[in-house]
């Protein structure tokens, strides 16, 4: 997108707002396909936690993805966006059987990943097919709060419990299609992800009737100019020859699944917000844009580097800047930062906005969720209003005479 366009879209919509790009999104899911063509069965399930906007999920149903969903709610936005129940699966972590049990009825497929429930629901429910969520003890990606495969984490049935698991399946007579892994995120090593590759291989042998290995997903992309990101296209290529291999060596033709989420719509988004004040202190000067953790939260959460582009300014020269928040907390989106002068009333654009940056907003502070706009085919759609003061106080119950102030008493006598 240029920034003309940008600047647009704030003028026309108001900001802070999102805006993602549905070209990158198509071209993004078309270089993942490609990459894997090399096997005859491959459906990509897209992680909806990443981006949930129900218009981005019928764009992803248009291209012929499958869902990912980690709650009850996401699945019912998938049910409401077009998806069929059997393109759904439902991949959560640690909540009750009821709300398993509530998905299944509703036709989606099920993945357990902990031994307490899986006996629960093979016990009750043992026609369901039901897929396996497996830790491989694999350490993925470089931060610690997105990397899952881990041997302390909470996702998943250690490989070590592989003979327990297979006692509960015997017992209950349950039916397991698939099994499934996800190691974490910004994974850029592709020897680990096949070393954690070739462990789901070795447990899927223990099951007679898979239809499909779910590989997860979390590969990297690059967050700034110059930034190293997976090599999908090489992946492809050495996963797609190993898993024929097995295949052939199974006796079926399974299909290879994977759950991307930020691979396809981080890139595509871009976080609009204007600059409130330019602050000069004794060592730092600040930008103070009318956004915070509220709207944007991974710099804080995880430490996350977005590029930050003054677009109201793309050829002024280079300052360094701290660019904050309006929250009453730290909310650091950069420090020291080289970006083109910036004057009060510019509009920054963050990039790599798509992926986890609107699903993980609140209203902290009592302020309200932004926009969210799609830039399609040329043309600036709204797929999300900005929240009012209405939208705030919505469900907050106003209790009647349940206090009386001082005055209100005297006035009573």
């Amino acid at each position: 997108m240029k920034h003309t366009d940008l600047l647009s879209i704030a003028k026309q919509y108001g900001d802070p707002i999102y805006v993602y790009d549905s070209e990158k999104i198509i071209a993004q899911y078309k270089r993942l396909t490609n990459a894997f063509k090399g096997v005859q069965k491959l459906k990509l399930n897209y992680a909806a936690k990443a981006l949930s906007n129900i218009t981005i999920l019928k764009l992803m149903n248009s291209l012929g993805s499958g869902l990912d969903t980690v709650s009850i709610q996401e699945v019912k936005l998938g049910l409401l966006a077009g998806f069929q129940p059997e393109a759904i699966i439902f991949t959560p972590n640690g909540v009750s059987l009821e709300e398993i049990e509530e998905a299944a009825a509703l036709g989606v497929r099920i993945n357990i990943d902990n031994l307490s429930v899986l006996e629960q629901f093979g016990s009750k429910h043992p026609d369901i097919p039901v897929c396996i969520r497996i830790n491989p003890h694999v350490m993925a990606g470089g931060n610690s709060n997105i990397s899952v495969g881990h041997i302390d984490s909470k996702f998943g049935i250690s490989i070590h419990q592989i003979p327990h698991l297979l006692r509960i399946v015997e017992l209950t007579k349950m039916n397991i299609n698939g099994i499934h892994m996800h190691t974490g995120s910004d994974i850029l090593d592709i020897d680990v992800f096949l070393y954690a590759s070739e462990i789901l291989f070795e447990t899927a042998k223990n099951f007679k009737n898979l239809d499909f290995i779910d590989f997860g997903s979390g590969f990297k992309v690059p967050y700034k100019a110059g930034d190293i990101e997976t090599n999908i296209e090489e992946l492809g290529k050495k996963l797609s020859t190993r898993f024929n291999e097995f295949c052939a060596a199974y006796g079926k033709e399974l299909t290879l699944a994977f759950e991307p989420g930020k691979f396809l719509v981080s890139e595509a988004g871009h976080f609009l917000a204007k600059v409130n004040v330019v602050k000069q202190t004794t060592s730092t000067v600040f930008a103070s844009v009318d956004s915070g953790f509220n709207h944007f939260i991974r710099p804080m959460l995880y430490g996350a580097s977005h590029q930050i582009e003054n677009i109201s300014n793309p050829k002024g020269r280079e300052r360094y800047y701290s660019v904050v928040g309006y929250i009453c907390e730290t909310d650091t989106f950069a420090n020291n930062r080289r970006i083109n002068e910036i004057s009060e009333g510019d509009i920054l654009c963050f990039k790599n906005a798509g992926a986890y940056c609107f699903t993980m907003t609140s209203n902290y502070n009592s302020r309200y969720r932004p926009a969210e706009v799609l830039w399609h085919k040329g043309k600036a759609i709204l797929i999300r209003e900005r929240e009012t003061f209405d939208d705030l106080i919505k469900n907050q119950v106003d209790v009647k005479d349940l206090f009386t102030t001082k005055k209100e008493k005297a006035t009573a006598k």
